[in-house]
């Protein structure tokens, strides 16, 4: 028996959607709302209709009958921690996405598009792995301040999917290996999974600088700058998020870019791009400590993982610790598919969002 999955994954300004039908990816598209639309909105609560109506209408366009489908797939939005997997979509879940969000994301959006569809066509529907997955033992939240306490935050959709298809390339189950996953795009994060659980992490605010945020920095420092005077509190915030990393010091968010400078004998391009390396292999190497160095796999993935010079310096650093593979791509439509076919095939239970 075959299954027929759409996956939804809305962002600030499109919404990005995807048909499997087992494995097989029938067809992947991103729907682009127009800046005005989207301003036009009070918040992103208030865009629901109309990216539903706009994913309805493409679908319609293709000629596709929902009722074809087996179920539909969300990304995770901003819920309260969770743990890793497939959780069923339910009326607790959509009220708290809707209402009551950790914060306001576009995220948030996708668990009642997929709910909308799936209950009109009577078919399941599920979020997974989500972005709020957190699963780290007690010893790992500890910060050095009480009350900063560190949380989970990183790439979960798109590591957990490679290390999982990693694991199965190998003949092994996911839960029997130690992976360091490094997710290398506009944030950078990486994280350990061990146990088929990713036990410990660097968010993108605590590790490596990347294409638009500047990672970790001297916290004194930090500090003396935020009660300096010369900025506001939202534009500290853009300096760490938006404006940090490459772009603060190359004027760019484009690795192709920064490759293209250095390949033209710029040697400042070249400091920051391979400093960007540098620091990706310490995380790297920080958190082959969590598992006593007994590391299996180091797996660089997400669209800066295409960059060659970048991955190569990266492997050169840490290859000692383990075989690195590079698993490029962002891949979060094919990680939302393939943990929907899981489900239905029964080797995942879907668990029961609860408050």
């Amino acid at each position: 028996m075959s299954y027929k999955i759409l996956a939804i994954n809305p962002g600030s300004t499109s919404t990005k959607i995807a048909l499997y039908e087992d494995e097989k990816e029938i067809f992947v598209k991103t729907l682009d709302h127009p800046l005005e639309l989207i301003d036009s909105f009070d918040n992103v609560e208030d865009q629901l209709q109309m990216r539903k109506e706009v994913v309805m209408s493409f679908l319609k366009e293709k000629n596709f009958d929902v009722n074809e489908l087996s179920a539909v797939v969300a990304r995770g939005g901003m819920l309260p921690p969770v743990k890793s997997g497939a959780y069923n979509i339910n009326d607790l879940m959509i009220d708290r996405v809707e209402r009551r969000p950790v914060m306001e994301h576009a995220s948030n959006l996708a668990a009642p598009i997929a709910y909308g569809i799936a209950k009109e066509v009577g078919i399941p529907s599920y979020i997974y792995d989500s972005v709020m997955t957190d699963e780290m033992p007690d010893i790992a939240r500890i910060s050095g301040m009480p009350d900063i306490p560190r949380t989970s935050s990183s790439h979960v959709l798109n590591t957990r999917a490679m290390a999982i298809k990693y694991a199965k390339s190998k003949g092994k189950r996911y839960d029997e290996l130690n992976i360091i996953v490094a997710h290398l795009g506009g944030g950078i994060s990486v994280n350990i999974h061990s146990g088929g659980k990713i036990v410990d992490l660097i968010s993108d605010d605590e590790g490596p600088f990347s294409p638009e945020r500047a990672g970790r920095v001297p916290c004194r420092e930090l500090i003396n700058l935020c009660y300096s005077g010369k900025y506001d509190k939202k534009t500290m915030q853009r300096k760490l998020r938006g404006n940090g990393g490459l772009r603060a010091y190359l004027n760019t968010i484009d690795a192709r870019e920064v490759e293209g400078m250095i390949n033209a004998g710029n040697e400042e391009a070249k400091l920051i791009y391979e400093a960007m390396a540098y620091q990706i292999a310490k995380g790297i190497g920080e958190l082959a400590t969590v598992v006593n160095g007994k590391v299996d796999a180091v797996i660089l993935t997400g669209g800066i993982s295409h960059s060659k010079m970048l991955t190569s310096w990266i492997t050169e650093r840490v290859s000692y610790i383990a075989s690195v593979e590079i698993m490029a791509g962002e891949n979060e439509m094919e990680a939302l598919a393939y943990g929907a076919l899981r489900v239905l095939r029964g080797e995942e239970t879907a668990k029961e969002y609860r408050e």
